[in-house]
C-alpha cells in the first residue's frame, strides 16, 4: 500500500506512501486521452513470490504504444496494476523520451522519479533519470523532503518534458530523488499526482495544471476506471468522460473544500447497522491507496463484526466463509455504494481471505477515511476540477 505525502502539517500530507472529469453524460471523444491499466494478482511476501514477480516482469517487457478508437481521436496507453493491487503506467521524461512507470495517485500532487544522483538502496533496482542526456532539461534551486509513515525522500527540483501518451507539459516541474528510505523491491519507479496544486511540494505546479495551462486537455477533468477481474481494461482517462465505463446515473458529490479530493460521508453500515460514521465523517478517494483505511477503533468494530482473526498486522477469514460476509454499505450524499465481501476479502496465497481494512496509521482530530482501489474497483469515480466535486457511478 502507498501514500505519499508532503512535510506541510496536515494530515493528508502525512499520510503513509503506498508502494505495491465535469463532462458527466457525454464523451467528447476527440478530446479524450485514455489509459489503460494491467491488473496483476496480490502476491505475498514470501521469496518465491517475490522471483514469481521478478520472473513477470522480466517476461512481460512493458512497451509504451498507443491505439485509437475507430472513428475517434481516443487514444489508449496501457498502464498495469502490480502488487496488492497498484495501478499504475508509463510516462516519458526528457528529450529523448525516458521512459519511467509510475503510480497515477489522487493522493498526492507531485511527480518524482529517482535521479542518477542517488545512491539509496531503492534507486539500484530502479530507472534512473538522466539529466546529462536530455537537451530540454534545465536545473532549479529548489529541494523537497517528503516524510511516510515509514520512511523519508529528499531530492531537488528539475524541469523538463513530460508526456503521458499524447499529452506533452513542456517545461514541467517535478522531483527527482536523491535519498530515499523505503523498500527497493516496489516495482514502479515514481508517483504522478493528480491532487490539486494547495498540497504541492516547493511551490511546484502539478502536471495536471500544466496541462490545463498549456491547452493540451479541453477540460479539467480527469476519470478512473479500475478493473474487477481482468489483467488489462483498467482506464485512466484526461479531458472528458467516456460513458461507455459506467452504469446508471453519474453522481456529483461536492468537496467539503476545493484542494483535496475529499468529500462528506454520511455513514458506513453493514445489515443497515451502522458501524463507523455514525454522524457524517469525511472520506478521501485515493487511487494511490490499495485498502480501505480508517480509525484504529472504528476499523477493529468492523473486523470483530466481520470475525476477522489476526495474523500479524493482518487480518482473515476463512474463504470459505466470505460468501456468508454482509456488503459494507458507504453511503455518500443520500445514496448507497456497497461493496461486498468478495471485493473486501481478497484471498492470499495460503489460501485465506484477507479484509481488506486497515487503520490509519496516525491519529487525526476529524473521523477520516480513505476509500482506495477496494473501493473505486466498484465504482469509475470522475475528478472535476473545474467544479470542485467527485462523480461517481457502478462500473
Amino acid at each position: 500500500m502507498l501514500r505519499t505525502r508532503t512535510s506541510l502539517s496536515t494530515w493528508s500530507q502525512e499520510r503513509s506512501m503506498k508502494w505495491l472529469v465535469l463532462l458527466g453524460l457525454v464523451a467528447f471523444s476527440e478530446c479524450i486521452v485514455k489509459i489503460p491499466l494491467t491488473r496483476v494478482q496480490i502476491m505475498r511476501k514470501t521469496r518465491s513470490e517475490k522471483n514469481m514477480l521478478n520472473s513477470f516482469l522480466e517476461e512481460h517487457d512493458y512497451r509504451l504504444y498507443q491505439t485509437s478508437s475507430p472513428g475517434s481521436n481516443i487514444t489508449i496507453f496501457p498502464l498495469r496494476n502490480i502488487k496488492n493491487m497498484i495501478y499504475m503506467g508509463n510516462i516519458t521524461i526528457g528529450t529523448p523520451p525516458q521512459k519511467f512507470q509510475v503510480l497515477f495517485d489522487t493522493g498526492s500532487s507531485n511527480l518524482w522519479v529517482p535521479s542518477m544522483f542517488c545512491t539509496s538502496q531503492f534507486c539500484s533496482s530502479h530507472v534512473l533519470f538522466r539529466h546529462r542526456e536530455s537537451s530540454t532539461y534545465r536545473p532549479t534551486n529548489k529541494t523537497f523532503s517528503i516524510n511516510y509513515v515509514s520512511g523519508r525522500m529528499k531530492g531537488i527540483v528539475a524541469r523538463d518534458t513530460v508526456r503521458i501518451g499524447d499529452l506533452v507539459s513542456t517545461d514541467q516541474q517535478f522531483g527527482l530523488s536523491i535519498e530515499i528510505s523505503r523498500n527497493q523491491e516496489v516495482p514502479f519507479d515514481g508517483v504522478l499526482g493528480l491532487g490539486y496544486p494547495k498540497f504541492s511540494f516547493s511551490g511546484v505546479i502539478p502536471i495536471f495544471d500544466n496541462l490545463k495551462n498549456q491547452g493540451a486537455i479541453s477540460e479539467p477533468i480527469f476519470a478512473f476506471y479500475l478493473s474487477k477481474g481482468n489483467p488489462e481494461g483498467s482506464v485512466v482517462m484526461f479531458g472528458g468522460v467516456d460513458t461507455s465505463y459506467y452504469r446508471g446515473t453519474l453522481n456529483w458529490v461536492p468537496l467539503i473544500k476545493a484542494g483535496r479530493w475529499c468529500v462528506r460521508m454520511d455513514r458506513i453500515s453493514m445489515n443497515r447497522r451502522i458501524v463507523a460514521c455514525n454522524a457524517g465523517c469525511e472520506a478521501i478517494l485515493d487511487t494511490g491507496t490499495s485498502l480501505i483505511t480508517g480509525p484504529r477503533r472504528l476499523v477493529d468494530n468492523i473486523l470483530r463484526f466481520l470475525r476477522a482473526k489476526p495474523r500479524g498486522s493482518e487480518h482473515y477469514v476463512s474463504c470459505s466463509a466470505v460468501n456468508t460476509l454482509p456488503s459494507i454499505d458507504f453511503t455518500i450524499n443520500g445514496i448507497n455504494y456497497p461493496v461486498p465481501a468478495q471485493a473486501y476479502a481478497i484471498k492470499g496465497s495460503d489460501g485465506n481471505c484477507y479484509i481488506t481494512f486497515k487503520p490509519i496509521p496516525v491519529n487525526t482530530p476529524r473521523e477520516i477515511w480513505v476509500l482506495g482501489d477496494v473501493f473505486l474497483r466498484q465504482y469509475f469515480s470522475v475528478y472535476d476540477r473545474g467544479n470542485d466535486r467527485i462523480g461517481l457511478a457502478q462500473a
